[in-house]
């Protein structure tokens, strides 16, 4: 007889056999009744990247002070990607990450408090976020940092999925714009 634990990672590595045999078959089918690529003005499949859009506004932050940068996450009507930190360790989260720039440090990133909803395809409510949402990037501009206008680049990645599906995962380009002062 299977006990407790036993029979939790029986039917996670069951929930995960049959979501990649879903998968799996959903992409074959699109594929085979996808249209030729050179026929115009015909949908094709949608990825990750064509469904979410990101944009930062300008961020003021003083010398040897910290200030909240806001990530805003745009995305289209019946899509939502997973949360950070995702319901279960096999799904993407969403992630942002930032190279380092002179005289500016990352504290920290909160992410947004997710959604949680049910779908056909998950016998659990999953972690989720759609339609506008904000990542918040805690800054700090050292003593050091020249004043004037400058740029903290990163890429943010996203897994969408539909009500019935999961695209491939994409990454976004990030730009925050910063004006040290």
């Amino acid at each position: 007889m299977i006990e407790g634990e036993s029979l939790l990672k029986l039917k996670l590595v069951l929930t995960i056999l049959v979501l990649s045999i879903s998968l799996s078959c959903t992409k074959q089918k699109s594929e085979a009744n996808s249209p030729a690529p050179s026929q115009p003005g015909v949908s094709q499949t949608r990825h990750s990247v064509d469904v979410v859009k990101v944009s930062s506004s300008e961020t003021e932050i003083k010398r040897d002070q910290t200030a909240d940068a806001l990530v805003q996450l745009n995305i289209e009507k019946g899509y939502h990607v997973n949360a950070n930190p995702p319901t279960f360790p096999y799904l993407k989260a969403t992630e942002l990450t930032l190279a380092q720039s002179p005289g500016v440090t990352v504290s920290f990133i909160v992410y947004p408090n997710p959604l949680t909803k049910s779908f056909p395809f998950a016998e659990k409510a999953l972690a989720v976020y759609e339609g506008t949402t904000t990542i918040k990037v805690k800054l700090k501009a050292e003593k050091t940092a020249n004043p004037g206008r400058q740029s903290l680049s990163g890429k943010l990645l996203v897994q969408a999925c539909d009500d019935q599906v999961c695209y491939a995962p994409g990454t976004l380009d990030v730009t925050i714009p910063l004006s040290i002062k």
